[in-house]
């Protein structure tokens, strides 16, 4: 199925093409994506209703997200990752337990490669979210993934960040593996936090932020 110019858009600045600050122009957008401009120039309005997009003047341009805003996503997503975590404790099939444990050792392979491991990451969380079996859930997750398409590049890149992430990674899948849902929700919570935690200090160094955990 071919996507529509708003999923195009979204997944470019998912995956980097556009970074926060950067001016999307609709004429533009049209020509990389082989669309006609309305459906551009509606996306564009759908984008800025959902704050992905901000105005600068009369140009529209990729939203950033301040101290305040970084901090209460990740309240949000530390509690509901948390929540998918227990429940994929109580749901997953063993197929599923299977899969986040092979994507956890396969993701050693990335260790050297932030934006690689970067998107590895994106995709065991995913994971553990169709792991809890409840489609809301999964839809608030979406979006406040979406949302963290607004930090400008990974915390994994961080000096034995990225190791450390996929030890904590490990422990989350012993304790879905265990039915241990306090277990899989506290390790996944930890996890975040010190995401949170690796962010603010390589935040406070660079004065940019920062993406993934």
């Amino acid at each position: 199925m071919q996507k529509d110019a708003y999923a195009l858009i979204l997944e470019a600045i998912d995956n980097g093409v556009y970074k926060p600050g950067d001016r999307l122009v609709e004429a533009e957008l049209a020509e990389r994506f082989g669309v006609s401009r309305t459906p551009v120039r509606e996306a564009l309005q759908r984008l800025e209703t959902q704050s992905m997009l901000t105005r600068d003047g009369r140009s529209l341009i990729v939203a950033s997200l301040d101290h305040n805003q970084l901090a209460e996503l990740y309240v949000v997503r530390a509690e509901l990752e948390g929540l998918a975590a227990r429940l994929a404790a109580k749901h997953a099939t063993p197929e599923e337990v299977k899969v986040l444990s092979d994507l956890v050792e396969a993701d050693h392979a990335h260790l050297d490669d932030p934006a690689a491991l970067s998107r590895a990451n994106r995709r065991f969380h995913k994971q553990i979210h169709l792991a809890s079996h409840n489609r809301y859930l999964v839809q608030q997750l979406d979006l406040v993934h979406r949302s963290m398409a607004l930090l400008a590049t990974t915390s994994l890149a961080a000096e034995g960040r990225g190791a450390a992430a996929l030890g904590e990674h490990a422990a989350i899948v012993k304790a879905i593996a265990a039915g241990d849902g306090i277990g899989a929700q506290d390790a996944l919570r930890a996890h975040i936090s010190k995401a949170f935690e690796t962010r603010l200090k390589l935040d406070a160094g660079s004065g940019c932020n920062l993406e993934g955990g």
